[in-house]
């Protein structure tokens, strides 16, 4: 066994020896995979192991694509059979909603030339005639889809990792993991010790045990899931050829053909965990006893759908363990607080998977960032408010709404409230409905009454009509929006600004009182990150940032090292925010204060502690809704005394709360991006307006990269589109993101953000296109369905700025 190493990959499933083998395609020999047990142990060997490529997340979507072309590339490279089949998979909708759901991800193969598509009835009444197509809607058609042999796949990923340098130790548990003094690792074996700069965690059902040998707690959660294979059917033998898979996720199972039978797997309501206490470490290639009474309900849908299932004997049943994320989706990357320590843990459709993450673990580690931006698999999107009640909570709705269509906007109810401010109760009380941020509770619009609840749909929904009033009551008067869940930080000391300096791209604020917006550039020259910094004294900044983001923002800042005797601190738990907007926001706030608000002493991009209603706040001329505004950022023990005057004194001029989905629309009818959507590291400063914020003068965080994508003519460019009325109020929908954009039937781009702008009467959404310029007609994949559209040359609200800075 090798004493030092480039990287240890802990666990011998398909994941680890994924990360393995890309680790070595990426160049890196010096790399070893340990295995406490024997490859595939846990969860991979007995995976049903089907493959699919298509995701509502577009990223996702590429990474299963490049995944499922990998295992005839690998077998060929390897010599070794990964047990490819690919007969098709035919994906059926029974509702309304699905029908939306499966043509919008139709829509979205069109553009990113994947293989999916519609095909009639008749057509899929021809590949599968087993199927009763009676209440179907549509079919979509995936000709790549299929499945694989588990154990083959994980030992080409082995093969093709040893045959480029890789070492893999079997029956070599881990049994310590302890960082030194330079950074490095010590990985402590039953076979010896080896030191590394990274430590892959790919652990599996044993990710929280691997974990805890760091002082790492993930939130992951193991449950049991069954499937079962029939016995041989005539129907199926008769056939000839191999059955397409049939994906009818409102009937909540899945189905392929196993030998000349059929298995059929399902996520039951009625979910059952396992090891709450922990993974037993002598588990591994284990069963559970049969449970089939708690799916009988899904085996029934499917039996109803493919009534030969209901004639067919079980020849086995397969009930075995698998572990969740609170989101189901993987927990992934460095850990932000810890150098050298990577995760991947919590895979569920591991096979349709494997290979995307694998290049993507192998990018990170030794080029410093993905291709593509994979917040959505970031660890850094939960923190420790995510605690094992929280984690059970989430993971037991998830399984138990495994199928279930994810909306748009939906907010899900489970393990909450994690986190809540001071006035969640006032709040709640004044008709709030409320989503989840980062394990905030935050208003997303305010009902009539409380204990209202969101509707769920790809169409306008309950809310859409209390938050046009919302939006138009800050455009004509004033309104008050809760951004306590923005990320903040102070930094001070004799060496604060050379060190934000040092960070941020733009040049920070020289003087006091002054504010500036800065991008974080990524790795690959894209964007991390946009922060406002305010210089509150002399030695003295207030940085404000996406809430979301803040883990992930750990791993840069502290790339840079702090100058001696200066300090960067978060203050996002202990200081909570306001933003007062509109055009009666002065004359509102004014009431409040003795500090003069005009514009002639108070201007736009300028700051000041001012006292407010008796109350201590950082007052910052600034407002995202892109109107006359002010963010007010008090003490978190201040939070209800000052909204408490802010309601009162609101109340004489109309004023009154408004929530996160207004802002939604009011930052799109004035252009402006946000991160996450339009700001990302997969995109240039150029493509999104914000090269003139990169000063190239200085020296910056990832300076070299942003210079040498700006030399570069931009790729796609950020745009504001405005939809036809006409289909949006046929159809009863705006754009949210992800819908495709098509010009004179070619793809050229995709929304990011959608929503209807109430005060302008137009439906809206950002997005990036190539190929097009302002007054181009296109047409917008709402629905699946083309809407046409036009792309703007201004927005539509206060383009030039006079509102934002009178």
């Amino acid at each position: 066994m090798r004493r030092e190493a480039q990287a240890v990959v802990i666990g011998g499933g398909v994941i680890g020896c994924s990360i393995l083998y890309h680790l070595t395609k990426l160049g890196w020999s010096d790399v070893v995979l340990l295995e406490r047990n024997e490859l595939t142990s846990g969860s991979t060997w007995h995976a049903a192991a089907n493959i699919h490529g298509l995701h509502d997340s577009t990223n996702i979507s590429r990474i299963q694509h490049y995944t499922m072309s990998l295992y005839k590339e690998l077998e060929a490279e390897t010599g070794q059979s990964c047990g490819v089949f690919q007969p098709g998979s035919l994906y059926l909708a029974q509702t309304v909603e699905r029908e939306h759901q499966l043509r919008l991800q139709a829509a979205k193969a069109k553009l990113y030339g994947m293989n999916f598509y519609e095909i009639s009835i008749e057509e899929a009444r021809r590949l599968n005639p087993l199927v009763n197509y009676d209440g179907i809607r549509c079919v979509m058609y995936e000709p790549d889809g299929g499945n694989v042999d588990p154990s083959g796949v994980t030992n080409a990923y082995a093969l093709g990792a040893r045959q480029r340098g890789a070492e893999i130790h079997r029956f070599t548990p881990v049994t310590a993991t302890e960082q030194q003094d330079d950074g490095s690792w010590i990985v402590k074996t039953t076979k010896g010790d080896i030191r590394t700069p990274w430590v892959v965690n790919a652990a599996g059902l044993w990710g929280r045990e691997v974990a805890a040998l760091a002082g790492i707690e993930l939130p992951l959660q193991p449950t049991e899931h069954q499937y079962f294979v029939t016995e041989t059917m005539a129907a199926v033998a008769a056939h000839g050829t191999r059955l397409p898979s049939v994906s009818d996720r409102d009937g909540e199972y899945y189905l392929r053909q196993e030998g000349q039978g059929l298995l059929v797997g399902a996520y039951e309501k009625d979910m059952k965990f396992w090891a709450e206490e922990g993974t037993p470490l002598d588990f591994a290639h284990d069963l559970f006893p049969d449970d089939l009474e708690r799916i009988e309900e899904n085996m029934m849908n499917a039996i109803e759908r493919l009534p030969a299932v209901g004639d067919a004997g079980i020849k086995r049943v397969i009930n075995g363990p698998m572990i969740w994320s609170p989101d189901a989706n993987v927990l992934m990357g460095p850990v932000p607080e810890i150098d050298g320590y990577f995760c991947c843990n919590g895979i569920i459709p591991g096979f349709s998977q494997s290979g995307g993450m694998g290049l993507m673990a192998a990018q990170w580690i030794i080029e410093g960032e993905t291709q593509y931006d994979m917040f959505a698999w970031d660890m850094a999107r939960f923190g420790s408010w995510a605690t094992k009640d929280f984690t059970k909570a989430r993971v037991r709705d998830q399984y138990a709404h495994r199928f279930a269509i994810h909306f748009p906007n939906e907010e899900r109810s489970a393990g909450r409230p994690a986190r809540t401010r001071p006035i969640y109760e006032q709040q709640a009380e004044m008709g709030a409905v409320f989503g989840l941020n980062a394990g905030w509770e935050h208003p997303l619009w305010f009902a009539e009454a409380p204990g209202a609840k969101d509707t769920n749909g790809f169409t306008r929904q309950n809310w859409w009509g209390p938050v046009g009033d919302e939006c138009r009551m800050l455009r004509s008067r004033a309104g008050i929006i809760d951004i306590s869940n923005f990320a903040k930080y102070r930094c001070a000391g004799p060496g604060a600004e050379e060190w934000l300096n040092a960070v941020f791209a733009n040049a920070m604020p020289n003087a006091v009182g002054r504010s500036c917006l800065t991008p974080l550039i990524s790795k690959r020259g894209g964007i991390a990150g946009d922060f406002t910094v305010t210089r509150v004294s002399e030695d003295e900044f207030w940085i404000i940032g996406s809430g979301m983001a803040e883990r992930y923002h750990k791993r840069f800042f502290k790339e840079v090292p702090l100058p001696e005797g200066t300090m960067f601190v978060s203050l996002t738990d202990e200081i909570c925010g306001f933003n007062v907007a509109g055009p009666k926001s002065r004359e509102m706030l004014q009431r409040l204060t003795n500090t003069s608000l005009s514009t002639d002493e108070f201007p736009f991009m300028r700051s000041a502690w001012i006292d407010l209603a008796g109350i201590q706040v950082l007052a910052l001329r600034v407002s995202f809704t892109g109107d006359l505004g002010w963010e007010l950022h008090c003490r978190r023990e201040d939070q209800p005394r000052l909204y408490s005057a802010l309601l009162a004194a609101g109340e004489e001029f109309g004023a009154g709360p408004v929530g996160s989905r207004a802002l939604m629309s009011l930052r799109i009818e004035k252009g402006y991006g946000s991160w996450s959507r339009e700001y990302s590291p997969e995109y240039w400063p150029q493509e999104v307006g914000l090269d003139r914020l990169c000063k190239l003068q200085k020296d910056f965080l990832n300076k070299a990269a942003a210079e040498k994508v700006l030399e570069n003519p931009a790729r796609e460019r950020m745009v504001l589109l405005h939809l036809d009325e006409a289909g949006t109020a046929a159809s009863n929908a705006d754009a949210t993101g992800g819908e495709p954009i098509f010009k004179d039937g070619k793809g050229i781009g995709r929304v990011t953000s959608g929503a209807y702008g109430y005060s302008v009467g137009m439906s809206l959404a950002l997005g990036f296109v190539r190929e097009a310029m302002p007054g181009d007609a296109v047409e917008v994949m709402v629905l699946g369905r083309p809407h046409r559209a036009v792309i703007l040359e201004r927005p539509p609200f206060d383009a030039d700025g006079a509102i934002l800075r009178g």
